[in-house]
């Protein structure tokens, strides 16, 4: 089984998040959209679609959605059949977090590193 097979988002925290926003769309161009971040569309070498993407946002620092993580950042690996990783995970003694999320974005799962950073697993939509 395939595990990790892509980043699919980085997602960090602000004390100043519009400040941040701001500082990211003026000095790096990123398109950054009113929900926080961006969506960065995969394309090939000629420039092609290739139905993937890279999320990119930044939250408040306030938002738990870290929790219980005490990181100010999480990152989100692609992965092919979360449920099945998530499982391999638990039987290998690692720290997997019993929600699963299942919504138009995809299937979500998490884990917890070493060091106590949750990592996000993600299944992407069937066609990304």
């Amino acid at each position: 089984m395939k595990r990790v097979t892509g980043i699919g988002g980085i997602f960090f925290k602000a004390n100043d998040a519009p400040a941040m926003h701001a500082w990211y769309r003026k000095h790096l161009g990123i398109d950054v959209q009113e929900w926080g971040g961006t969506a960065f569309n995969w394309s090939d070498a000629d420039g092609k679609p290739t139905g993937g993407m890279t999320i990119w946002s930044i939250g408040p620092n306030q938002a738990d959605q870290f929790a219980p993580s005490k990181a100010g950042f999480m990152i989100n690996y692609r992965v092919e059949d979360v449920r099945a990783l998530a499982a391999v995970l638990k039987e290998e003694g690692c720290t997997v977090l019993e929600k699963i999320d299942e919504s138009e974005y995809g299937i979500f799962a998490w884990v917890i590193d070493p060091e106590g950073n949750k990592v996000e697993l993600w299944q992407p939509p069937a066609g990304q």
